[in-house]
């Protein structure tokens, strides 16, 4: 029964109850504590993130630019926060680990469905996600309602239109040099640049985030095989190249 707000505690207003009972180890190991916690915290940042993400496409749509910068920008700092808590994560020795990885069975971060929404959202729409859920789960619901909904790329998109740039077929390309105009001219178009610079803020921070992953994992496990069957560290390589916005890495260098 929730309290009322003449008698709500803080242990009310949070469900602690709920959520410091939501960590039960599997083994008897010390670290696995640490294991738990860390993922389940930053499955809780991801929601945040979510949370601000659907916020900030919405006030791009309606060009609402100052109030979409904030939601940006904090978004910024959850990926900032996320990625600091690897150094805690690394704090668990190859031994430590060990001691508890079977309990994991075949759970994996790879399997984060809140993760790949993010991706989604952002605008990395990679559709075959979709088919590691299972046909009316909600995880897979989830992922069909991002794939459809417009992404902060498509919003930026969007926002380009909107002030007169012909994109044609909105390819990487038409992008560029959408984009190249506004970074020519950034105070004729200083809403937009403005813009431009908070999509890559959050475009840099997710880069760390996967360089720091591939870091923490390769310390813990090497190259062994993920569990969950993903092939650990040497995939996760492969999505280092991976960019939200490429269009803006590249103007750079025509400047």
């Amino acid at each position: 029964m929730t309290a009322n707000s003449a008698g709500m505690t803080y242990a009310d207003y949070l469900d602690l109850k709920d959520l410091l009972g939501a960590q039960r180890p599997r083994s008897d190991h010390h670290d696995e504590m640490l294991f738990i916690i860390i993922h389940q915290t930053k499955e809780l940042w991801m929601k945040e993130l979510l949370h601000e993400l659907r916020f900030a496409v919405r006030l791009v749509e309606q060009g609402r630019f100052a109030e979409a910068y904030k939601a940006m920008a904090r978004i910024s700092r959850i990926q900032a926060v996320m990625t600091l808590s690897w150094d805690v994560l690394s704090t668990l020795t190859p031994v430590d680990y060990l001691k508890f990885r079977n309990v994991l069975g075949t759970a994996s971060g790879f399997q984060s469905e809140q993760f790949r929404e993010i991706e989604f959202r952002l605008g990395l729409k990679e559709p075959n996600f979709v088919n590691q859920y299972p046909e009316g789960s909600t995880e897979r619901a989830a992922l069909e309602t991002a794939l459809a909904e417009p992404s902060l790329r498509d919003a930026a998109t969007g926002a380009l239109e909107r002030a007169g740039f012909d994109l044609k077929d909105r390819s990487v390309e038409a992008l560029a040099a959408a984009w190249l105009q506004v970074y020519r001219d950034p105070e004729r178009w200083f809403d937009l640049y403005e813009l431009a610079e908070k999509l890559l803020d959050i475009d840099d921070s997710m880069v760390a985030w996967r360089q720091k992953h591939v870091l923490t994992v390769e310390r813990i496990i090497g190259n062994k095989p993920g569990t969950g069957g993903s092939a650990g560290a040497p995939y996760l390589r492969k999505t280092l190249e991976k960019r939200l916005f490429p269009e803006l890495w590249s103007l750079r260098t025509d400047l």
